[in-house]
């Protein structure tokens, strides 16, 4: 009888705990992932705090390129407003697509606006605006590598709730698959750059 009744309560106690066990697995995963988006958002709050800086720095020289200027002051308050709906929720694909878009495009206006900046020696040579964009090269490197952390973190993640018999918990508890940050460049933008001396 004694039997039996451990018989019982090992087939029920031992499939709670390895479920619990799985979802606590789970749990920690997806926390992985959220904390390295964190990482992220620190990055990019720096980032779009040394932008308006900048842009104030070069408007003393830049007086005839105010459109350049005032697109990437559009372009900060774009990809600000899109990171943080992606930061309230990691989880939600097309927030992160947004996110990644918006970003895209304050690249390209910020690579704008340094391109007409050589055209202004004396911008150039401002202290203040090599600063800032030592600063902003540094922020833009440490975010490509939290980037790169994310990416690490949501493919684990994502591995985690897709293999069997993880899949069977990951269904019940409510994990939704995370979205990588990938590149938005075009094809062309992805080419190597060809250098010729002839």
């Amino acid at each position: 009888m004694w039997i039996a009744l451990v018989v019982i309560l090992l087939i029920i106690v031992v499939p709670i705990f390895w479920a619990v066990s799985i979802y606590n697995g789970l749990v920690a995963l997806r926390n992985s992932f959220k904390n390295a988006f964190a990482q992220i958002d620190v990055q990019l709050k720096r980032r779009y705090d040394l932008i308006p800086n900048l842009v104030e720095t070069a408007k003393g020289y830049m007086a005839h390129e105010r459109q350049t200027l005032e697109a990437v002051i559009a372009a900060r308050n774009s990809a600000h407003s899109a990171n943080q709906k992606a930061a309230s929720d990691p989880t939600d694909a097309a927030a992160m697509q947004q996110m990644a878009n918006a970003e895209a495009g304050l690249s390209g206006a910020l690579g704008r606006m340094f391109a007409l900046s050589e055209a202004y020696p004396d911008l150039k040579a401002n202290q203040n605006m090599m600063q800032l964009t030592e600063e902003l090269t540094s922020t833009e490197n440490k975010i490509s590598f939290a980037r790169q952390a994310y990416n690490d973190a949501v493919m684990y993640y994502n591995n985690g709730i897709q293999s069997f018999p993880n899949s069977l918990i990951a269904g019940f508890g409510g994990f939704r698959e995370a979205t990588l940050l990938e590149s938005t460049e075009s094809p062309e933008e992805r080419k190597a750059v060809k250098v010729s001396f002839s």
